[in-house]
């Protein structure tokens, strides 16, 4: 049964008060706000927390032994990357996947991943190919042992190492940010039937080209892999309509 909704829920404007009277001067409470934060969040986008599930102030303090104040600052953060929703005298909602927010937020990846791919195959070095490899055999190693967890924690690890190897980390931060709620999406496509060995065999050929030096290859190659995203929107819509919130 799904918990109840709280019956009041603070305005939005009353949190942000709430939490900037206590954060001068409060380096604790901060740092409780960002482990909270960072713990909320990895709920929400591994979908431990699902869309439309209620958020509950004194469930979260108690069970991280804070006060209400750090919970607030948290679910601002949460609030503002759209993960959350905060229904005034109503309550707190995991919020739902926005459908109109995917495509664009694929395509923004798309580009950016192109051109970090591009250049990591120019600048590899032998040691970091051997990693990206290393990366690969985790993701075939969670396959085998049906760990979705495990797999999509590899999945990042090895677009961030190709970032890293491009010199340029900061793009990955940035594609974090953008991807927030395709990850959420992510997430129902991976327990399809053949789908985690569909991943490996694209990072693969992603993998082949920036070893032969092959920069058009290796760009086109992640284009492609990025772009299933896209064919993968509707079937999994269609599957889970109670996740997204489907207006235009």
């Amino acid at each position: 049964m799904r918990a109840e909704v709280p019956a009041t829920a603070p305005k939005k404007s009353e949190l942000r008060a709430s939490a900037g009277h206590r954060r001068a001067g409060r380096p604790r409470t901060a740092t409780a706000a960002a482990r909270i934060y960072a713990g909320l969040r990895a709920e929400l986008v591994s979908l431990l927390r699902r869309p439309g599930d209620p958020i509950l102030e004194s469930e979260i303090a108690l069970s991280y032994g804070v006060s209400r104040t750090p919970v607030r600052e948290a679910i601002l953060r949460l609030s503002d990357e759209g993960l959350v929703e905060i229904f005034p005298q109503s309550g707190i909602l995991v919020s739902r996947i926005p459908l109109t927010a995917l495509p664009e937020a694929i395509i923004i990846r798309r580009s950016l991943e192109d051109t970090t791919t591009r250049m990591a195959t120019e600048r590899a070095s032998a040691s970091q190919i051997l990693n990206l490899r290393s990366i690969l055999e985790r993701q075939r190693e969670a396959d085998s042992a049906g760990d979705r967890e495990a797999f999509h924690q590899a999945d990042e690890a090895f677009h961030a190492a190709i970032a890293d190897i491009a010199g340029h980390p900061g793009i990955w931060k940035l594609i974090l940010q953008v991807k927030v709620h395709v990850d959420r999406f992510r997430r129902l496509t991976l327990p399809k039937q053949g789908r985690m060995a569909e991943v490996i065999a694209e990072h693969a050929s992603i993998l082949t080209a920036i070893e032969l030096r092959d920069p058009a290859a290796a760009g086109s190659a992640m284009v492609r892999h990025l772009e299933r995203l896209h064919a993968d929107i509707s079937a999994t819509r269609h599957d889970n309509p109670e996740f997204f919130d489907q207006r235009d």
